[in-house]
């Protein structure tokens, strides 16, 4: 049977176990239950790299109707677009991604899972016996490490990945975490790739903080975050199924744009099963995606030009919210408001008002004919009367 996902998972850096709430069957009435394993984050000193999930996702996610894709890749599906995955690294063996692949410098190995995680909510394909999908499905990915096989990041690894993925030619460069420090090596990378017209998407918020970077009555950090906080970076902040984000999440800081980001279902590292996590690095990953969707359809574009169309387009909401569609069918500068769906930018252009001689000479032609009619009726109602009365007036 196939089953809708709406689960709730917080992302950690251990697995446990995720219970996903009973949902009905597409095209049934039966409820169902399903178990998807949760994405770690990091793992521990001696944890095991993360396996294959016995787990498929057979029904489309949650994520893909909020961002209206099948409209959207009824226009564009990314084809002949790079993404670069700045991340864990990303597994070209698993089948939703086979053969679009292509590691660099030992990124073929994701110990974590989290890199091919993001890749698959940005480029899998529909497999048979699942309706899971990535944003641009026909995008290729070009993977680059941004942390330690354990899944650490640092500032260093993070920047060498964004100006190797520009140097590679990637058009879209995709960062999976956001880091408290390193403004200016990250600053000076996102630099590098903006001069080779590379739109760099990257969290506005870390997806958790490990405890134990928190001691006894810490609160969260607030950022800034980078390399989310650079001048020309798409900063994107998740939510979930209900329209919020979840709770007691770091707080994000200077968002640009919100996009789904809990309870995503994508691929791991291994096999054709699927997990579940959540943190604005998903919602950025999506958010890359969409940006691969643009490049697509109007290669003439800059990098620039992509962010802007993608933000002029978004839902309008507190932080506002990413459409794909909208991006793909409004035309540059259009905005959409939440009264009337679109709003100013572009003016219609109205046809010039045709000559209107003839026109008013048929109205004049009907509104004489119109007189002859009435005129003829009332006769034939008169004149016999008149007649029958030797035309003498009433009352004679």
């Amino acid at each position: 049977m196939k089953y809708r996902y709406a689960c709730l998972v917080l992302a950690t850096a251990v697995i446990l176990p995720v219970t996903c709430v009973p949902a009905v069957a597409a095209g049934t009435d039966d409820p169902g239950t399903t178990l998807l394993p949760p994405l770690p984050l990091r793992l521990g000193e001696d944890n095991p790299c993360t396996g294959a999930s016995e787990e498929t996702a057979t029904g489309a996610a949650w994520s893909q109707a909020t961002l209206g894709l099948t409209r959207a890749q009824r226009i564009s599906r990314g084809a002949g677009v790079t993404v670069a995955v700045v991340d864990t690294g990303v597994s070209p063996d698993v089948p939703s991604l086979s053969g679009r692949v292509t590691a660099l410098d030992g990124a073929d190995e994701d110990c974590v899972g989290h890199g091919t995680f993001a890749a698959g909510l940005i480029a899998s394909a529909p497999e048979k016996g699942s309706g899971i999908t990535g944003v641009a499905p026909e995008a290729e990915i070009v993977a680059l490490r941004g942390t330690d096989d354990r899944g650490e990041p640092s500032p260093q690894r993070v920047a060498l990945g964004i100006r190797t993925a520009a140097d590679e030619g990637a058009q879209v460069v995709y960062v999976g975490h956001a880091l408290r420090t390193g403004k200016a090596e990250l600053a000076s990378a996102v630099a590098y790739a903006a001069e080779r017209d590379a739109l760099v998407v990257a969290p506005a918020a870390p997806d958790a903080v490990p405890r134990e970077e928190l001691g006894p009555g810490d609160e969260m950090p607030v950022g800034p975050y980078w390399p989310a906080a650079a001048p020309g970076v798409l900063a994107v902040v998740d939510f979930g199924p209900s329209g919020l984000r979840q709770k007691n999440g770091p707080p994000a800081h200077e968002p640009d744009l919100s996009a789904p980001g809990s309870s995503m279902v994508s691929v791991g590292p291994k096999g054709a099963g699927h997990y579940i996590g959540s943190g604005a690095s998903l919602a950025a990953a999506g958010t890359a995606g969409a940006a691969a969707l643009v490049r697509a359809y109007r290669p003439e574009w800059t990098a620039a030009e992509v962010s802007r169309q993608l933000l002029t387009t978004a839902y309008p909401s507190d932080t506002p919210r990413l459409d794909p569609y909208a991006a793909l069918s409004l035309a540059p500068g259009r905005e959409k408001t939440a009264e009337e769906g679109y709003a100013k930018g572009v003016s219609a252009r109205l046809p010039e008002p045709a000559d209107s001689g003839p026109r008013n000479r048929a109205l004049a032609i009907a509104g004489a004919g119109l007189a002859v009619i009435l005129l003829v009726g009332a006769l034939a109602a008169v004149l016999p009367r008149g007649r029958a009365r030797n035309w003498l007036p009433p009352g004679r």
